[in-house]
């Protein structure tokens, strides 16, 4: 896989999944805009162990509209172009239907929708709109094992990622004749800042004994998944979800 000459825009980048990510594409040639929300110096960080160059850092709040549009805006002003777009930013706020408030409810389903569907669809709206003039490119959504298996603690959560998959094979159909090809990848439970209390309290030893493998994912391994998705030869694959859950959740 050779991303040499490719520009490539990876949202949440700051950390975890998203800078795996990044890694992945620059150590095979890519130049990267690496996307944050909230603390620049974690981004920085990323911005540091990324080979090659240069790179750059943008901040924006996915969910807001005007801000995607700047954020896709910028990368292309400063890179020249965008070949690569991965949606990885996303929230997860927990809020049970047993015992949330109504107001902490309709805030949770409201926050999780706009930032992982609604800014997943603005960001992909704004930089197919530059692919469509380099006649081609790649989107590739990560999603997660939860669109499929649910989240009873994060209902909305698992409703964002089942509408980013529906997404993005909705994108796949209509961009293919266009050049633009559109992945998807789904990981399970990944070694990152963000579940580490999980993974390393009680819980831990019974999540990682749902895969047969005895353990978790690795960010590295789901940033393998999508950089294949986005690499030349993959095209026929547009429309695809590959899971990176170590078997342990299997859909038919």
């Amino acid at each position: 896989m050779d991303f040499n000459d490719r520009a490539v825009l990876v949202t949440g980048a700051s950390r975890g999944i998203g800078r795996a990510i990044a890694r992945q594409f620059a150590a095979r040639g890519a130049r990267v805009a690496v996307h944050y929300r909230e603390g620049r110096a974690a981004a920085e960080e990323t911005l540091a162990a990324l080979s090659g160059g240069p790179h750059l850092v943008v901040q924006a709040d996915v969910a807001d509209a005007d801000a995607v549009e700047r954020m896709v805006d910028a990368v292309v002003d400063d890179l020249g172009r965008i070949d690569v777009l991965v949606n990885n930013a996303g929230i997860y706020e927990a809020h049970p239907p047993a015992t949330a408030s109504y107001a902490a409810w309709q805030a949770g389903w409201r926050r999780t929708i706009e930032t992982n569907l609604i800014g997943a669809a603005n960001a992909a709206y704004c930089a197919a709109r530059h692919m469509l003039r380099l006649g081609g490119g790649r989107i590739v959504n990560v999603s997660s094992r939860g669109a499929f298996r649910g989240e009873p603690d994060a209902p909305a959560y698992g409703a964002s990622k089942a509408g980013m998959n529906a997404m993005s094979q909705s994108l796949a159909l209509a961009l293919a004749p266009h050049g633009i090809f559109v992945g998807t990848v789904a990981p399970g439970f990944v070694t990152t800042d963000r579940v580490a209390y999980r993974l390393d309290g009680p819980e831990g030893e019974g999540i990682r004994r749902q895969s047969p493998l005895g353990r978790v994912a690795t960010p590295d391994e789901v940033a393998y998944a999508v950089a294949f998705l986005a690499s030349e030869g993959a095209e026929f694959t547009t429309g695809t979800i590959i899971d990176v859950n170590g078997a342990s959740y299997l859909r038919s």
